[in-house]
């Protein structure tokens, strides 16, 4: 048994990106983490609230480029979905020489599933499963129905104030908001306030919730915080209008792996209504949707522990079957 709590920089692409290992047993499975946004990384909540995941896993979290610890260098124009899939493939590579494996698992929330489901579709050969939540299933009907949602939640509350910035910002077009950035954090700022993002959403601010997590968890260096609060905007301002746009039914049709799906049965950041026709079009050897009943956009938080419970047994079967035919993972 050889334990690891690794923090250090990959080169991915030509940019040097940070990422962090935490396992007790190099041995087990790698579970690669694909963060949200894009621009939102969750390095803290993947290695430290998650930690008891390594008692099935070698966990690694990752900084995307442009974001966190990567986000210094990281140049406009290579902030695209085709570099940041080759980036995580580049990183997927890494991590199986490293630790001499044939293949690994990976998780992606919001951005993430998009990110990974790219991921899985164009660089099949090292990925054993992929697991989606807040699962992204098509860009321009998501935000057409997130929006609706938040106008027709603030109406309902007679949120006369929310009503206005709403209708002032109108529909989005393609899945961009007016005044891009600015236009959805319109959106969601008050989609979040209806429990849009999570049923307990009413109950915790954005600094309790968010900020103060990140600050206090003893994750991110001093450079590390500086990019997390100049990556954000950044990356969302460069990626959105490409991210928004995309159809994950046409653009990646087939898997050659495992295809999994736990999702929040209340998200209406990336609308639960649209996942069961995505899921019902992907064609993979093995594929499930598993719903959380009492969680929003990320079912890992809302209810951790059966999350949790549902991640280790479905892919620690993928595990057995892989090294059934001689497949180290």
């Amino acid at each position: 048994m050889s334990a690891e709590n690794l923090k250090t920089k990959v080169t991915l692409g030509g940019l040097r990106q940070k990422i962090h290992i935490r396992t007790n047993d190099t041995a087990l499975p790698i579970l690669l983490f694909l963060h949200g946004g894009p621009g939102v990384i969750n390095r803290h909540s993947a290695v430290k609230d998650h930690a008891d995941l390594m008692d099935t896993f070698t966990l690694v979290a990752w900084d995307q480029r442009g974001s966190g610890g990567s986000y210094r260098g990281a140049n406009r124009e290579t902030l695209t979905i085709s570099q940041l899939t080759d980036d995580a493939a580049e990183l997927v590579d890494w991590l199986c020489k490293r630790y001499r494996k044939d293949k690994l698992f990976i998780i992606g929330g919001s951005w993430g599933s998009m990110l990974g489901t790219f991921l899985a579709y164009r660089y099949p050969a090292r990925i054993a499963a992929f697991v989606g939540f807040g699962q992204v299933a098509d860009g321009t009907k998501n935000e057409a129905i997130s929006y609706q949602f938040s106008l027709d939640a603030a109406k309902a509350a007679n949120d006369a104030e929310s009503v206005k910035k709403l209708e002032e910002l109108g529909p989005p077009e393609s899945g961009v908001y007016k005044g891009g950035f600015n236009g959805l954090m319109i959106q969601r700022r008050v989609m979040m306030k209806y429990g849009g993002y999570s049923p307990d959403e009413k109950k915790r601010g954005y600094f309790s919730s968010t900020v103060k997590p990140m600050l206090l968890s003893g994750e991110y260096s001093i450079a590390d915080i500086i990019g997390v609060a100049k990556g954000y905007k950044y990356v969302l301002d460069a990626m959105w209008p490409e991210v928004a746009g995309v159809n994950l039914t046409e653009a990646c049709p087939e898997f050659g792996m495992p295809y999994f799906i736990l999702d929040g049965r209340l998200d209406n950041n990336t609308p639960s209504s649209l996942v069961e026709d995505y899921f019902e079009s992907l064609k993979a050897p093995r594929k499930e949707l598993i719903w959380f009943d009492k969680s929003g956009h990320n079912p890992m938080g809302d209810e951790p522990e059966l999350f949790k419970s549902v991640l280790r047994a479905k892919l620690s079967e993928v595990a057995e079957d892989e090294r059934g035919k001689g497949v180290i993972i």
